[in-house]
């Protein structure tokens, strides 16, 4: 649901080629035509000022660095944004704002080294305003969990053509509204977390997904897109737990075909759809 009028300002649209044509010599000693993910850094400068380097897949560069700064706590007010101009040719996606930035440097100074992939780091202002959150408590169907697991399988293509990346998606029920990829799972989920933010929208009705492991920085990244479950294909870490139980986020991972372990908030769903109990064996 768009509940404010978009913010106007100055944005480029800088996507770059996601994959490259290769060879490879396959275990025949054969000579094979592949396809492998392109790997480009992105260094992201808030009012001139440089704050990060991302290892970026380059699919929407400008949400990218609207959604990271945005997560990390560097900004705050869409309304507030002059220009956001990505260029490849010097691998930077400079962000223009009115709002102060007096704080950036005792920001910048307290930093994390964090669990994403490879070596991710959050900042001074990445907990900010966590205890104020106030996630809706969502209504589920197993069914409909099953079906969203379905549709999710037409997308990936970055990864089903060539491997090596982490997908996102933003979901209504079954429907996936928005889907990324990047090199990254913290990419990608920054990604849409700044078009969600440019778009206004509420996350009360929806549910995102990810290909990644369910850590605490990924917990809380959702809860401030105002999104109240948290689905993956992959596993989750205690801290996670913790924070998706604090913040009452609906957590479920290990999500592929019919199987799913929902490690908090069961009481949210509705299981109707169970599949046939495996035979045990003695």
């Amino acid at each position: 649901m768009t509940i404010n009028k978009q913010p106007t300002f100055v944005k480029t649209a800088a996507e770059a080629p996601l994959t490259i044509a290769v060879t490879a010599i396959n275990e025949q000693g054969e000579q094979v035509d592949k396809h492998i993910a392109c790997e480009r850094p992105l260094t992201v400068y808030l009012n001139w000022r440089p704050i990060v380097t991302l290892m970026t897949l380059g699919a929407r560069p400008e949400a990218l660095a609207l959604g990271y700064l945005k997560n990390q706590g560097f900004i705050s007010d869409a309304n507030q944004l002059e220009s956001v101009i990505v260029d490849w040719e010097v691998s930077s996606a400079a962000v223009i704002t009115k709002e102060t930035t007096e704080d950036l440097e005792a920001k910048l100074s307290e930093k994390t080294v964090t669990t994403g992939c490879g070596q991710g780091t959050v900042f001074g202002g990445f907990m900010d305003g966590i205890e104020d959150i106030q996630l809706p408590k969502p209504q589920l169907k197993q069914s409909m969990l099953y079906s969203l697991l379905n549709n999710i399988s037409a997308y990936n293509e970055t990864y089903k053509n060539a491997g090596a990346v982490h997908g996102c998606g933003l979901c209504e029920g079954d429907q996936i509204i928005s889907f990324v990829e990047d090199v990254g799972r913290h990419n990608a989920v920054d990604t849409l977390a700044g078009e969600m933010w440019l778009k206004q929208e509420s996350g009360d009705n929806k549910l995102f997904y990810t290909t990644g492991r369910l850590t605490s920085e990924m917990v809380i990244k959702v809860a401030k897109m105002g999104i109240p479950v948290l689905l993956s294909r992959s596993g989750a870490t205690q801290m996670g737990l913790e924070l998706a139980q604090k913040l009452g986020i609906t957590m479920i991972a290990r999500a592929k075909g019919r199987h799913f372990l929902v490690y908090h908030g069961s009481d949210n769903i509705e299981f109707d759809a169970p599949p046939p109990k495996r035979a045990q064996t003695n």
